[in-house]
């Protein structure tokens, strides 16, 4: 590729240093979920501060190579892990591909996420020459990090910083691999959610938002929602392998939407347009992501009471054991009638307060948060050989 002019030096964080980042995510772009939406609404807020930062991801329905500020290295495959299918790139010619693009585009620093997660970061994670900030999402048991044993504790030892998306994901990394974490989250665009349009149906709708995987509890609610009096509406989006099953197994009701994957604008108008979002989720959730949405969003929120979204919602939301659908119809009940009747948790100063806990995790906080890191790594390899390391 030829050469680019640098871009502005970070604002707000200091001492200048013009930073350039490549941004690795292991993850196709061409499927949604959380790491992807992470690594893109990231670069869109750092380059709002002046970072350059080029996106290195696979994606199947994008042309390899470079375009704008995305690099794609190569294709995905399914690969189970951790209750989920991941869709990852396992090609060492990708990998090597993504090397070479961080050489070529002359980054000052690799920042990969899931630096463990097969396998488009690993010639990064070993070869590269430039330092490394690795991101962590994952919590709860990972096979990954089994079948990578000792080598992935060295690994980690490449990374110049270390940083957790919760304190669940830094226990689970920690436990995996050794090493410190600075703890920071997830982050939301919140003014996006603020600002989205509602879609035409009337407030009376609970929405799930997820992959239908066991894991994210999708049969749960369905169940659940049998016992929900009333007329309300359950709007499933996305898919997975559990998809043809529970549609077979619930195609009696006339109350259930299927909607299939759905772009971001359309999610944005339905969390706009409902009166709740469930979030069921059996387990493995670092951080509730979709609830900060929700919030932002001014959604009433009902979810599973596990770590990650006790985390998340900071008691503003209704939380029910996991697994328990008797205690999730009726939650859900109590939920539309407090978005119906606008109290409870649907009164204006709950939704105020929801909304102000969402903007905790805005991604321009994020952002200044991840800046900042790397203007102390790009000090750090800048300092002349011999020069005692001041803490910054």
């Amino acid at each position: 590729m030829g050469a680019t002019p640098r871009g502005a030096a970070v604002r707000g964080v200091g001492r200048l240093i013009a930073v350039r980042v490549a941004m690795v995510c292991p993850y196709s772009l061409s499927r949604p979920g959380g790491v992807q939406g992470q690594v893109e609404g990231l670069a869109r807020a750092l380059g709002g501060l002046g970072v350059d930062v080029y996106v290195i991801a696979p994606a199947d329905d994008r042309p390899l190579g470079l375009s704008g500020t995305t690099f794609v290295a190569g294709r995905s495959t399914g690969l189970r892990a951790n209750g989920s299918v991941a869709p990852v790139s396992l090609s060492p010619a990708a990998s090597l591909r993504a090397l070479r693009f961080t050489r070529d585009a002359d980054v000052d620093l690799v920042h990969l996420h899931e630096p463990m997660a097969p396998a488009l970061g690993y010639a990064c994670l070993v070869r590269s020459r430039v330092p490394l900030v690795g991101t962590f999402h994952r919590s709860g048991d990972s096979s990954w990090y089994r079948v990578m044993g000792p080598l992935a504790r060295r690994a980690n030892a490449r990374l110049t910083a270390r940083c957790a998306v919760s304190e669940a994901a830094a226990e689970t990394a920690g436990r995996a691999v050794g090493g410190a974490f600075e703890v920071l989250f997830n982050g939301v665009e919140v003014g996006r959610y603020a600002a989205a349009k509602p879609s035409a149906r009337g407030r009376q709708a609970v929405l799930f938002l997820g992959r239908h995987e066991e894991r994210k509890g999708l049969g749960v609610l369905l169940e659940a929602f049998t016992e929900v009096p009333g007329d309300a509406v359950l709007w499933v989006a996305g898919d997975g392998p559990a998809t043809a099953g529970l549609r077979r197994r619930f195609s009696g009701s006339t109350r259930v939407e299927w909607l299939g994957v759905v772009t971001e604008d359309e999610k944005l108008a339905r969390l706009a347009a409902a009166g709740v979002l469930c979030a069921p989720s059996l387990g493995g959730e670092s951080f509730g992501m979709v609830l900060v949405e929700a919030m932002a969003a001014r959604c009433v929120v009902v979810a599973s009471d596990i770590t990650g979204y006790r985390e998340a919602c900071g008691g503003l939301a209704a939380l029910v054991a996991p697994g328990d659908p008797v205690a999730l119809a009726k939650a859900l009940d109590r939920a539309l009638a407090d978005a119906r009747l606008a109290a409870g948790r649907g009164a204006p100063a709950a939704l105020d307060a929801a909304a102000a806990r969402a903007r905790e995790w805005s991604m321009d906080r994020l952002a200044a948060r991840y800046a900042a890191i790397y203007q102390r790594v790009a000090r750090r390899a800048a300092r002349p050989p011999g020069t005692t390391l001041e803490r910054l």
